[in-house]
């Protein structure tokens, strides 16, 4: 018994990941950093719950509901929520009303929930209606795309679009690449190497900060729930 948490990918490119979870017999876990700004639907005991979630800067804790279903996406970086800033989300989030088992309201309007395989055509809904939009520049810096504005200029747009610096989401990023080689079996020196970590030591700091793994941990798949999809049932 344990939290299963899964992730697919995504053909749409508003998209960066599709999860699920379920939870048994779990009532904390820990919550990794991560990018994007997110919506995450759950259901307990008969009663629907919706989300708009933020970008997460560090690793924490945070409570499970026993018995509960989830369902979420995990938005592309450069996108946005019209009317909610992502600045406004970071390390948090929004807890909507007036949820049911059918609807969840957002962006002024009531849009049907979705299941597992209904999220791709619920966020085309919303991008047809203006509900969710994109700054383009964020996927040309991504892209290492040149672009005409000086590096102060779009380091500001950066921030605005996603709520992290540039900085940030390489490190954030990095290190979840990092947990996913290391729970896969591969050695620490070669982690280090392809993920061009200075050292050691160095890995050691980035997981504990945005995973609150250690390597040994992640490769032994032990240290209780936690909302990373690392191909495995992770045990409290």
């Amino acid at each position: 018994m344990g939290l299963r948490f899964e992730t697919r990918g995504s053909d749409s490119p508003w998209i960066d990941t599709v999860w699920t979870c379920t939870s048994e017999q779990v009532t904390e876990m820990t919550s990794v950093a991560g990018v994007s700004w997110g919506l995450v639907f759950w259901e307990r005991e008969g009663t629907a719950y919706a989300a708009v979630t933020g970008p997460e800067t560090a690793a924490g804790t945070a409570p499970v509901p026993e018995g509960a279903t989830f369902v979420g996406v995990e938005f592309a970086v450069g996108t946005s929520l019209r009317g909610l800033p992502v600045t406004a989300l970071v390390d948090g989030g929004v807890e909507l009303p007036d949820v049911t088992r059918r609807t969840f309201p957002l962006a002024g309007d009531r849009w049907e929930s979705p299941g597992p395989d209904d999220v791709e055509a619920l966020v085309a809904r919303l991008v047809r209606a203006g509900a969710v939009v994109r700054d383009p520049l964020v996927g040309e810096v991504r892209r290492g795309h040149p672009v005409e504005l000086s590096p102060r200029s779009v380091e500001r747009r950066f921030r605005v679009a996603t709520g992290l610096t540039q900085g940030a989401v390489r490190r954030i990023e990095r290190a979840r690449a990092a947990a996913a080689l290391l729970a896969a079996g591969t050695p620490i020196a070669d982690v280090v190497f392809e993920l061009d970590y200075f050292d050691a030591p160095h890995l050691a700091v980035a997981l504990r900060r945005f995973i609150g793994r250690t390597a040994v941990q992640l490769r032994e798949g032990v240290g209780g729930a936690i909302a990373l999809d690392l191909d495995q049932r992770v045990t409290s």
